[in-house]
């Protein structure tokens, strides 16, 4: 039996930018194991289009430029997981984005998640400031 859970993309401001589900053999997973099966999900899903020049997922791909609705890529290609999972993780250890599991942040990779038909995970991106 799978646990299917919502994955929500906030902006800062609490604002849904993205929203979509995904499905777990288990009801228990660590921090790692949701940032993997989220990044290889989306990329699957864009990789199986031909021709997609926009990749909407949560870590920008090399050669590429953020717009409104992802980044664009500067010609369509196939893009590889493993490396957006290795940015994605990067990114959660530098704070550069926050998970929030039903509300409460996640702190750390190894961190055990229960999961179920109710549980809601938001990614947020932070975005540095500038200046000083």
């Amino acid at each position: 039996m799978t646990t299917t859970v919502l994955i929500r993309d906030e902006a800062a401001t609490g604002q849904t930018v993205n929203e979509f589900s995904l499905e777990f053999l288990t009801e228990t997973i660590d921090v790692r194991e949701l940032i993997r099966s989220r990044v290889y999900q989306e990329v699957k899903d864009h990789n199986a289009k031909q021709n997609q020049s926009v990749f909407k997922g949560l870590i920008q791909p090399t050669d590429t430029e953020r717009t409104m609705n992802g980044y664009r890529l500067k010609k369509p290609r196939q893009i590889d997981w493993k490396q957006q999972f290795e940015m994605a993780i990067e990114a959660f250890e530098k704070n550069q984005i926050l998970i929030l599991i039903n509300n409460r942040q996640a702190n750390s990779l190894h961190q055990q998640l229960e999961i179920g038909p109710e549980t809601v995970v938001s990614f947020i991106r932070l975005t540095p400031l500038v200046g000083g």
